[in-house]
């Protein structure tokens, strides 16, 4: 079974149907002991950082995401699911995030550029490609280059770069997906990306020991 861990903020309901669509039970809960007992863990995010941060401390959550990427289950991170795993995020001021990667989350900053490209708006919004650097079972069968729907006005910066499985190219080139071990996580939403990001919904509930 896989946990969609609920907090409060995010689309679960439409990344619980992606994975129906793909033949894969999913659930939508708050309860750590459903979330400690499932066999794959998910923690979509839309919102604001802190906001996100204070919701899983006051339903008791801050604890599990940690414990449930010790125990070695597969886990996925979305958006905003993908940046609380960070070190800390500078959106409105200065805050910590979850540590379990090392690194931060920075605004998009097209100031620098020039001559500074009118086609870049912030937040990144629509389909944009990734270059695969490495491949986790989560990216099977996706081809390079292949599009992905994006909305965010921050991305993450690794401190180490190894744990970059794709990049995407907005004003810079920024990771749109982490790969650790047990732990895959993207700036894009699967569940929004058709055909592609529903193969790898497939290929996360596939991931097996």
């Amino acid at each position: 079974m896989i946990a969609i861990i609920d907090y409060g903020m995010g689309n679960l309901r439409s990344v619980q149907k992606g994975f129906e669509k793909v033949g894969h039970n999913a659930v939508v809960t708050s309860d750590p002991e459903t979330i400690m007992g499932a066999s794959h863990v998910v923690l979509p995010g839309v919102g604001a950082f802190l906001d996100c941060m204070r919701n899983l401390e006051e339903k008791g959550l801050l604890d599990i995401v940690p414990k449930v990427i010790n125990s070695g289950r597969p886990f996925l991170g979305i958006c905003l699911g993908l940046q609380l795993l960070f070190t800390e995020s500078e959106e409105f001021g200065i805050h910590k995030g979850l540590d379990i990667i090392k690194g931060r989350v920075v605004r998009f900053d097209f100031s620098a550029l020039s001559p500074q490209p009118s086609a870049l708006k912030v937040p990144h919004v629509g389909w944009n490609t990734v270059a695969v650097k490495k491949r986790p079972p989560a990216l099977e069968g996706i081809d390079e280059g292949a599009y992905f729907y994006f909305v965010h006005s921050y991305y993450v910066v690794p401190e180490d770069e190894k744990v970059v499985a794709t990049t995407t190219a907005y004003g810079v080139e920024f990771a749109s997906s982490i790969w650790k071990d047990n732990l895959f996580a993207t700036q894009f939403h699967p569940e929004k990306s058709q055909e592609k990001g529903l193969r790898i919904l497939k290929n996360f509930g596939d991931i097996t020991g």
